[in-house]
């Protein structure tokens, strides 16, 4: 048996291909199985699907957009493999994407993108599609779904991972066995006070596979989305509204982004969300402007409904007026390190999609490339996790590995998210010196030795944000360098003017 955790799309599709090749697949996920990050994945998924366009565009502007920093191998598995998944979501799975006057699949142009190779689903609402339809496949295959079940830790056998402890909502826990696990629990963005997250993205799938021995690798890169909107609870407003020509304004009503690189609105993400925070800094901390009036009231019914809802519900006209914006975290480059096949350094644990690190983004992420990440590793994954066999024999009694001793640090508050969620974004946000993440290190490790073993769901949460918030700020702490999403502001590292 396959145990899959997670139901977004790097869990559902590596459940379905596992049970395509004939293993027997259980997912279990902590909420209701269309809680996952990609249900709100608004902009949509990037792949070459089209004569005009080409792998190798695709795979440059990959690494283009990584600071050069991404596995040019892996980057290639991904954009090769990405367009059979879009053949096969669209044909297996019933994936309906928009399609042009003439018929052929619409495609749009994001940041850093030298071909409109977005394809897109109910305008902006992209992520939910594809959940729908493959939860509609899961549930036509059988497949068994256990929802509202966490993964409070991983079951070791001589070194090898044999299953995992979950807890339900009631605090019961029960051990599951399996030839292989894998992992796809998501990323850690509720770690920060600002975040485009939903509730349950806390890290716990990366912690617990830190305690099995797993590799994590890049943490320190994560990626903030330039345009959230800033008025009440964080909302993304899409990439895509950039790419259809709306412009970022300061308070003076100039666009700014031109100063930092020479694509304006559509550079890198890291670039523009920079940007940003500069010229919030110069205003006072207020949020820059969006202005997408040019782009018409009809149009952006049209092609944005669900952004259009959320704005026009906060009582503003986007059509008229710009609308604030301001940086939030959105998405972890790193996590557990796997090789093109999802596997892990733990013999019998895979993973996929945000919680994994293929190497495939890089300092970076290329906008729109996580969905196709989700689906072409969750498929390997699959794959590669039902030609497993284990190589040891399982005790009757699998061991449980145990919590990791923490170094004793200022605890004096007490913790809570909130704090939590502060810390992370003052001194392991969007720039970052020595000083703050030193602060950050004691803070985190103090509230850490202080942390009871869990007994509810909200505890291996707790523990899940802290065990990984602590390991972005280790692994900001080793790069002295600014690259891609990691930006060091320290003194001695800026540059002086010759």
């Amino acid at each position: 048996m396959i145990l899959v955790v997670g139901s977004g799309i790097a869990g559902l599709t590596a459940a379905l291909v596992a049970r395509e090749s004939g293993a027997e697949v259980v997912i279990a996920t902590k909420g209701r199985i269309d809680d996952a990050n990609t249900t709100h994945a608004q902009g949509g998924i990037a792949a070459v699907v089209s004569p005009d366009d080409t792998h190798a565009s695709h795979w440059a502007d990959t690494l283009r957009a990584a600071d050069d920093t991404a596995d040019p191998d892996a980057v290639m598995t991904l954009v090769e493999d990405g367009t059979d998944v879009i053949a096969w979501l669209m044909l297996d799975c019933g994936v309906v994407f928009d399609r042009d006057a003439d018929g052929r699949l619409a495609q749009g142009l994001e940041a850093a993108h030298s071909h409109p190779r977005i394809l897109h689903a109910g305008g902006d609402a992209t992520g939910a599609e594809i959940e729908r339809a493959l939860i509609g496949a899961v549930r036509a295959a059988g497949i068994d779904v256990r929802e509202h079940t966490a993964l409070q830790d991983l079951l070791l056998s001589d070194g090898s991972v044999v299953g995992a402890r979950l807890m339900d909502s009631s605090g019961r826990s029960v051990d599951v066995g399996a030839e292989a696990v894998i992992l796809a629990t998501g990323g850690c963005g509720r770690a920060y006070a600002r975040t485009t997250n939903p509730a349950g993205a806390t890290g716990e799938g990366i912690a617990a596979a830190m305690r099995a021995g797993a590799r994590v690798a890049d943490m320190e890169f994560v990626q903030f989305h330039p345009t959230v909107l800033a008025d009440g609870e964080a909302f993304l407003v899409s990439e895509a509204v950039r790419g259809e020509g709306a412009v970022l304004l300061d308070d003076h009503g100039r666009r700014f982004a031109f100063d930092a690189h020479p694509d304006g609105e559509l550079a890198p993400r890291d670039v523009v969300a920079r940007a940003i925070a500069d010229a919030m800094a110069k205003q006072r901390g207020r949020p820059v402007l969006l202005d997408a009036t040019g782009l018409g009231a009809e149009h952006l019914a049209a092609r944005f409904p669900t952004i259009d809802r959320a704005v026009r519900g906060r009582g503003l006209d986007w059509a008229r007026d710009p609308i604030p914006v301001a940086p939030a975290a959105h998405y972890l480059m790193g996590g557990i390190v796997t090789d093109i096949d999802g596997a892990t350094s733990v013999p019998g644990l895979f993973a996929a999609g945000e919680a994994a690190c293929t190497g495939v983004h890089g300092a970076n992420r290329l906008a729109s490339n996580s969905l196709l990440e989700g689906a072409v590793f969750g498929s390997r994954a699959a794959r590669a996790a039902s030609r497993y066999r284990p190589t040891t024999v399982r005790s009757a009694a699998p061991i449980r590995p145990g919590r990791s001793a923490r170094i004793q640090g200022d605890s004096a508050d007490d913790f809570d998210r909130e704090a939590l969620g502060r810390v992370m974004w003052e001194h392991a946000g969007l720039e970052r010196d020595a000083a703050g993440l030193d602060l950050a290190a004691d803070r985190i490790e103090g509230w850490l030795s202080d942390l009871a073993e869990p007994s509810s769901v909200a505890d291996i949460e707790d523990l899940g944000l802290l065990t990984v918030a602590l390991e972005i700020v280790r692994a900001a702490r080793t790069r002295p360098q600014s690259v891609g999403a990691h930006h060091r502001s320290d003194p001695a590292l800026v540059p002086t003017a010759a």
